[in-house]
């Protein structure tokens, strides 16, 4: 978890396979832990073919029964096929925006939001921010997208800077 925090959460990200393993894992935690999801990570990268929306797109319901009995992820039916699902709704997104990047970030404006938080109680949930993503991101066809879990990927992806101001990683990131 600290690593985590330290090297990846809050950094911002405009990688698509990146942005797309980020959507999924957020969307895979929602009523589970954090670090239970962190330490499938890498069974999520390897069933998830290391996140190419192209490849998971093309899963089928034999290859997504197979998931269903893989340990090394959540085995929750809703939660893999939103992932496939999501695959062919970011190449669509791709087609139209040139890319997933591009488009999640014009909810920020292209630039991360800086917040000033002193505590982890003044974090909210959801921000007008994430309510428009998700409710975009559901209007194009995408699961497991409500706004809490758009705005926890926005925190992980860096398009919002929750870092307490205390934490050195708050202030590597509010000089961009």
């Amino acid at each position: 978890m600290l690593a985590y925090h330290d090297e990846e959460w809050g950094v911002p990200s405009h990688d698509d396979v990146h942005l797309f393993e980020m959507l999924t894992l957020e969307g895979a935690q929602a009523g589970l832990s954090w670090q239970t999801i962190l330490r499938k990570r890498n069974g999520y990268r390897r069933a998830f073919a290391g996140f190419v929306a192209a490849k998971v797109a093309r899963f089928d319901a034999t290859k997504v029964e197979g998931l269903l009995a893989d340990p090394s992820i959540v085995r929750n039916r809703l939660k893999i096929a939103s992932t496939v699902n999501n695959a062919a709704r970011i190449l669509e997104v791709q087609r139209e925006l040139g890319s997933l990047a591009d488009y999640v970030w014009s909810f920020v404006g292209g630039e991360p939001i800086v917040h000033r938080y002193r505590s982890l109680s003044e974090l909210p949930s959801e921000t007008p921010e994430s309510n428009a993503m998700s409710k975009d991101l559901k209007r194009r066809g995408f699961h497991f997208v409500g706004p809490t879990v758009c705005y926890a990927f926005m925190q992980a992806t860096g398009m919002v800077n929750d870092h307490d101001v205390t934490c050195f990683r708050h202030r590597v990131h509010a000089r961009r």
